[in-house]
Order: C-alpha cells, then structure tokens, then sequence
C-alpha cells in the first residue's frame, strides 16, 4: 500500500488527550476501511506540542501540531481528509505521499532534543565595555561624562576659592 505523512493542526482550546484521541479515531477509520488488524495502517506518531502559528487561523495564535506516518489506500485516505474537514477543533491539515516513512525522529522533534540537550551555560559574562551592573537611565555614557567635567569644574572652583 502507498505511504503517506499527515501532519494535522488542532486548535489551543483541546488537550493534548484530545489530540491522541484524534490519532486514535483516524488509526481505527483506517484500519476498519483497510480490513487489518489495529495499528498497522499507524506506523509513525508524533506529537509535537502546542506551537505558535505564523498567522491567525480562525482567530487562534496557537495550536497541537501531530504527525501521522500512514500506510493505507488511497479511498480510505480521502475518508479520513474527509472527516478532518468536518472536525472544527483541526484548523488545518497536510498529507503527501512519501517513498519511506523514517522510523528516526523528525526534524521537529531532534531539534526539541538538541536544545535540551545544551542546557544551562553559567552566568552571562559581562559585555566588552560594561561592568555588569544594571545602568539606569541618568547613568548612561554621555551623562557620566557632563557629570565628571561638571565635578571637575567644581573642584577647580573649590581650589582656587581656597588659595585665596
């Protein structure tokens, strides 16, 4: 049977549950339409988590992103796409038929894996001209240096007031 990849958005209102639950009602469908055994027609699922959208989609900024490797006929892929249509918590959804189906994380998810991975550094090291310490509006550069020739105009006042 063909291969293919479906990558579907839910909306931020559902739970992460209920997402799974929208994976599980798809594996059945598919498997009913294809007459196997459950869980053959699945072979990859992902979740990817609650991501910010680029663009408004029906009024949300984010949603459960999942990816859902098939292995299924044509007919019963069109039901399925059919059904995701009528589903208003699946505010988009993407499915291209692909030669494999790679059992190794996808891309999404190594990066999640990476990021992780790095962890905490240590403390920020100090910038190249700044001491560390949090500088308010009055202390930036061109104050000090009014303030300093200002305190060294003063300073040369006091010494000759006091020669006197």
């Amino acid at each position: 049977m063909p291969l293919y990849e479906c990558v579907l958005i839910a909306r931020n209102d559902v739970t992460q549950q209920q997402v799974e639950g929208f994976a599980d009602a798809i594996a059945t469908q598919l498997d009913t339409d294809n007459g196997v055994e459950p869980g053959s027609s699945v072979k990859k699922r992902e979740y990817w988590g609650l991501r910010s959208l680029a663009y408004r989609i029906k009024k949300n900024r984010k949603g459960h992103y999942m990816l859902l490797g098939l292995d299924t006929k044509p007919a019963p892929l069109a039901e399925m796409e059919r059904q995701l249509r009528l589903n208003e918590d699946v505010l988009r959804f993407l499915t291209i038929r692909v030669d494999a189906i790679e059992e190794a994380p996808s891309a999404i998810l190594s990066r999640k894996s990476d990021d992780r991975e790095r962890g905490f550094r240590g403390p920020k090291p100090a910038g190249r001209f700044d001491s560390g310490r949090k500088r308010g509006y009055d202390d930036r550069e061109e104050f000090r240096a009014r303030d300093e020739s200002e305190r060294e105009a003063a300073f040369r006042g006091r010494e000759s007031g006091g020669d006197e």
